[in-house]
């Protein structure tokens, strides 16, 4: 399951980190070698060749000359805070386990509030575009729920106006949750779930969903509902409940950045065995993301 099979990433404690990115150097170091793990690669023509412009602080190609930085193209694209601000922002939104606000992580870094929600905004894109590098596969169970205060419109279930959430949980053979995905959707309409099968699963994946019309048709997997009628899609109900919790334990049930809390809160269940390894999976997943638009 993709990060969760790949090679260990060292572990790392707080003690370890203080040492260890207490300079713009040594934080560079490590972006550079998080995105260029098998040594440089330019990103215009794939030459390995190349030779460093220190005084710009940035990579040029012996073959087609272009430079590049390992900020470049990323989530960090053309940043004006120090690195040393962005991995203890990384650092500190793995290691708590709530996850972080941006008025705490404000109040942390001594920074301000718009620079903390610039930085958090950023981090969780490249949680979400690293998870999107993985498709589900084997089991996975599947359902809807509804995220938000009380329905305005009086109606409960798929007829509530709250905001709706496609979730998806894959498993092993004995049960084990493996990795999970959620997004939010405009409706829950055959059309808009062949579109996350097609976007998330592999080819012939067992899904285990409830016998509403929507998720009878959907093509390119198999599906079972006898086991939502049993009563059994525990693991999927198990993780709507925790995301739930950490939404308004950590951001008091805000919605206007749902997607982006759903990929961080996805991000760390994905990687919940990892332990303090998930610093620098984090990193990672920053040093290689694609820059954000706006």
């Amino acid at each position: 399951m993709g990060d969760l099979n790949m090679a260990k990433a060292a572990a790392i404690s707080f003690k370890e980190f203080r040492t260890r990115y207490n300079t713009e150097a040594a934080c560079r170091e490590e972006l550079f070698r998080q995105r260029f793990p098998k040594g440089f690669v330019c990103p215009k023509c794939g030459c390995t060749e190349y030779y460093p412009i220190r005084g710009r602080k940035t990579c040029q190609c012996r073959s087609c000359r272009h430079q590049t930085s390992v900020t470049a193209g990323t989530v960090m694209h053309r940043t004006h805070l120090p690195l040393t601000i962005w991995f203890w922002a990384i650092y500190l939104c793995v290691t708590d386990k709530r996850g972080i606000c941006a008025v705490q992580l404000s109040n942390t870094l001594g920074i301000c509030y718009e620079s903390a929600w610039y930085l958090l905004k950023r981090i969780r894109a490249a949680m979400g575009q690293r998870d999107a590098n993985y498709q589900l596969s084997g089991i996975v169970e599947m359902d809807d729920c509804y995220v938000g205060g009380p329905s305005h419109n009086g109606k409960r279930g798929r007829g509530t106006d709250k905001a709706k959430v496609v979730v998806a949980v894959s498993k092993a053979e004995n049960g084990v949750p493996l990795f999970a995905r959620m997004k939010v959707v405009e409706d829950i309409k055959g059309k808009t779930l062949q579109q996350i099968v097609n976007e998330y699963f592999a080819d012939k994946t067992r899904v285990e969903c409830d016998g509403y019309r929507s998720y009878r048709g959907l093509d390119g997997v198999e599906l079972n509902y006898s086991i939502y009628e049993a009563g059994d899609l525990h693991w999927l109900h198990t993780v709507i409940s925790n995301f739930k919790t950490f939404l308004m334990g950590t951001y008091h049930g805000r919605m206007t950045e749902l997607q982006s809390y759903m990929d961080e809160f996805c991000f760390r269940f994905n990687r919940r065995t990892t332990g303090n390894q998930l610093f620098l999976r984090l990193t990672r997943a920053v040093a290689t993301s694609c820059a954000l638009l706006s």
